[in-house]
């Protein structure tokens, strides 16, 4: 039996018009273990929400999900029917969004909102449902838990919101929880209650979650493996400890670079020249070439694979080193 919880292989996202077409996700590959938190990392634009909606059966026309597999638990998701995703929904999947004042619907409660799915999946009702739902919002630590059963979501705070979303995920002790940037539009301080939240409820019912993240900070605290993604692919892989003390793509290396140090003096912080490429430019070579200050001629011809750097660590560069010897000698050279 299988370890992993989820196996995503060859995945593509595709977005089409009359006059154009393009894959948003571009053929990436990961996984996930039972029980542990993965990270997903990059830019705005890289491709890290539109993964989560696919996985979730949640892209809508134009858009169109297709890969070898996603594999739930022994079950390939590509080939369930609408329904069946919206059985598994909810149920044994679970989503935190972004921004819970868009996520929430304005003219139905809290507990209303938090029974639905417990309503659908475990068919309770009644006394019973409330009960749930209040106990629910106690394990998310919102006070007073029977008053705010009967609010509304425009008469609780941001951090609050963002409880309530959590509660909702949670509601049918799902295997697996994505949680797409829960904390991007809190201050710290509420930030660090809802991850320390988020771990301990993990740690409590065995889940699985996928964090979905610009934030490595965030990322070092509450993950135990990381994807880095750019431009619709997977560009580095491997354990946080590793990938973090030992970054092998250059574009791990530009966000790590442009976090602020401890005492730092400068008047200006680090950062990577130039942005994320739409898809429509990106072309036939590397990515991020326009940006990487260890181009070679090579990057603009060809798309480098991920080839092992260590045991457990993966990186897509055409400098990327395996097994302790260079991929391409010449191309090496040639970038020296």
């Amino acid at each position: 039996m299988s370890s992993n919880i989820l196996e995503v292989k060859n995945l593509k996202t595709t977005f089409s018009s009359r006059k154009t077409s393009f894959n948003a996700v571009d053929g990436i590959s990961f996984h996930v273990a039972k029980g542990e938190t993965l990270g997903i990392v990059g830019e705005s634009g890289c491709g890290k929400s539109v993964t989560s909606l696919s996985i979730m059966g949640l892209v809508k026309p134009p858009g169109t999900v297709s890969g070898d597999k996603i594999d739930f638990n022994g079950v390939n998701l590509l080939k369930l029917s609408k329904k069946e995703m919206r059985n598994l929904r909810g149920s044994k999947m679970g989503m935190i969004f972004q921004e819970p004042m868009t996520s929430l619907n304005p003219v139905y409660s809290v507990g209303d909102q938090i029974g639905e799915s417990l309503k659908i999946h475990k068919k309770l009702k009644g006394k019973v449902l409330k009960e749930k739902v209040v106990d629910l919002l106690k394990q998310v630590g919102i006070p007073r838990p029977d008053e705010i059963y009967h609010n509304y979501p425009h008469q609780l705070s941001g951090g609050m919101r963002q409880r309530v979303m959590i509660a909702i995920a949670m509601a049918c002790d799902p295997k697996l929880i994505i949680a797409d940037e829960p904390t991007t539009a809190l201050d710290v301080t509420i930030q660090a209650q809802i991850l320390e939240l988020m771990k301990d409820l993990q740690s409590k019912k065995g889940m699985s979650m996928i964090l979905i993240t610009h934030d490595l900070g965030v990322v070092s605290e509450v993950c135990d493996r990381l994807v880095v993604m750019y431009a619709g692919k997977v560009v580095e892989t491997g354990p946080v400890k590793e990938v973090l003390r030992n970054p092998s793509h250059p574009y791990t290396k530009g966000l790590l670079a442009s976090l602020p140090k401890k005492g730092h003096k400068e008047k200006r912080l680090n950062f990577i020249q130039g942005q994320v490429p739409a898809p429509i430019n990106w072309g036939n070579g590397c990515r991020f070439a326009d940006r990487c200050p260890y181009v070679i001629n090579e990057c603009h011809k060809s798309i480098p694979a991920l080839v092992k750097v260590s045991d457990s660590q993966e990186s897509a560069c055409h400098l990327a080193v395996e097994g302790g010897e260079r991929v391409n000698n010449d191309l090496i050279e040639t970038a020296r």
